[in-house]
């Protein structure tokens, strides 16, 4: 998870108002607000095989209102999908689980080293790739927002 704060000079509802109409505008976005002091934003997937390329990240804000200054301070949190970390620890336990249960039952054959090895390898490789995409999808998400607000 990864944060993000700063002060923009605009009521919650406007900056609500300019961030929906700029996702819509671009489409592929799904945005809701909760209570006009939070929303959430992710990418919207079509077809259910684009959730493992698309709909990695989430966008959390909160909106704070400063009445004095006519300030509204912005803090975003990026998230990963709920999913994504099921996947990889489902992977890491199900590989280990191989390995401790297979080598019981099996009395030190190399097979179930290799299989639990392989299944504990490709949770690992989809951690890095989930990682590395995460760091991307967070910057694109900066990016959106910076030029929506002008920042």
């Amino acid at each position: 998870m990864k944060n993000w704060n700063f002060k923009l000079k605009n009521q919650p509802k406007g900056i609500i108002e300019e961030l929906e109409s700029e996702l819509n505008s671009i489409g592929g976005f799904t945005f809701k607000n909760k209570n006009g002091k939070t929303f959430n934003f992710r990418k919207r997937i079509l077809y259910p095989w684009y959730y493992a390329f698309q709909n990695w990240t989430v966008v959390n804000g909160e909106l704070v209102e400063n009445n004095v200054e006519n300030i509204t301070e912005v803090k975003i949190s990026f998230n990963q999908h709920f999913l994504i970390l099921l996947i990889i620890i489902s992977h890491l336990i199900l590989g280990l689980g191989l390995i401790l249960g297979l080598f019981l039952a099996t009395n030190n054959e190399p097979t179930t080293y290799i299989l639990g090895g392989l299944v504990i390898a490709f949770g690992i490789i989809i951690w890095i790739t989930a990682n590395r995409k995460f760091k991307k999808d967070t910057e694109k998400h900066k990016v959106l927002i910076t030029e929506t607000f002008g920042l």
